[in-house]
């Protein structure tokens, strides 16, 4: 695996190359970021990771400062992965001078759910892979379904841009146990390790009460943040959304594809997940 540590020197190295597949991360490498990388070799002729904490995306209360850096165990599991290179610049590389000029996402996306509890969250999350794609120039990046929004925004973003570049987006790669992966999870106790599963089983018990035909979807949405409170949990949001826009389903249209989606906090770690739900028909 070849380490770039500036953007010449990545350019160089991908020179050859007529189809980059690419894999943007924060680093802290866990076996969903791996499983990206693999989907990205079937994807191009050279598999590119980069490592990058992005200040741009943190808010000014969140863990930046103390955000997880393991740069041996990653560099190891990616040259396991196949990964063949790594792109790792520091903050003066990325950014030589303040970023002054910046991606705002389309607000009717970008500024709900995670961009509500979070302000700003989406346009360094964009500014940052914007920036990470005129570096790699990939002609494929693919990101986690774990970050459903971000995955959305992204592709929103590439497409009103019209880069030349495919987003694909890898399932949610989870424990035995059902909690999906995430950097995060790190920060857990072993009681709330033990306790973190009862988020994804809040979103099963939403997308199977759609699935039994209940049409409240509010009073669903509301009986999954009293579950979790009760539990001691500090939920942010539980709520069930279209899988188009992740706009809130109008009155009569069942039938259509909807996406679970929460964030919720469990002592000092704030966790996300989401769930795909397939089409029920109207009876």
């Amino acid at each position: 695996m070849y380490i770039a540590t500036t953007i010449e020197e990545l350019r160089g190295r991908l020179s050859a190359s007529k189809r980059p597949a690419f894999v943007p991360t924060m680093g802290n490498l866990h076996d969903g970021h791996i499983a990206l990388i693999r989907q990205a070799r079937t994807l191009g002729d050279a598999t590119v990771a980069s490592i990058f904490v992005n200040r741009l995306q943190f808010l000014p209360h969140e863990d930046f400062d103390t955000y997880p850096r393991t740069w041996d165990s990653d560099c190891e599991k990616l040259r396991a992965a196949g990964c063949d290179v790594l792109f790792a610049p520091t903050e003066k590389v990325l950014y030589p001078e303040p970023q002054t000029c910046k991606v705002h996402p389309d607000p009717a996306l970008a500024d709900m759910l995670e961009g509500h509890f979070r302000p700003g969250f989406f346009i360094g999350v964009c500014t940052v892979v914007m920036k990470l794609f005129q570096c790699v120039q990939p002609r494929v990046a693919v990101f986690g379904k774990k970050d459903y929004q971000q995955l959305m925004t992204i592709r929103h973003m590439v497409r009103q841009f019209a880069l030349p570049i495919e987003i694909a987006g890898s399932e949610t790669f989870r424990a035995d146990d059902g909690l999906a992966l995430s950097s995060r999870n790190g920060y857990l106790s072993k009681d709330e390790r033990a306790e973190a599963v009862q988020l994804s089983k809040a979103l099963r018990a939403m997308a199977e009460a759609v699935r039994a035909g209940e049409t409240d979807l509010a009073a669903i949405e509301a009986r999954a943040m009293q579950t979790l409170a009760q539990r001691g949990w500090q939920p942010d949001y539980l709520v069930l959304r279209r899988r188009a826009d992740l706009r809130e389903p109008t009155p009569g249209s069942q039938g259509e594809p909807l996406v679970a989606l929460a964030a919720a906090r469990l002592g000092s770690t704030r966790l996300i997940d989401n769930l795909e739900i397939e089409a029920v028909s109207a009876s």
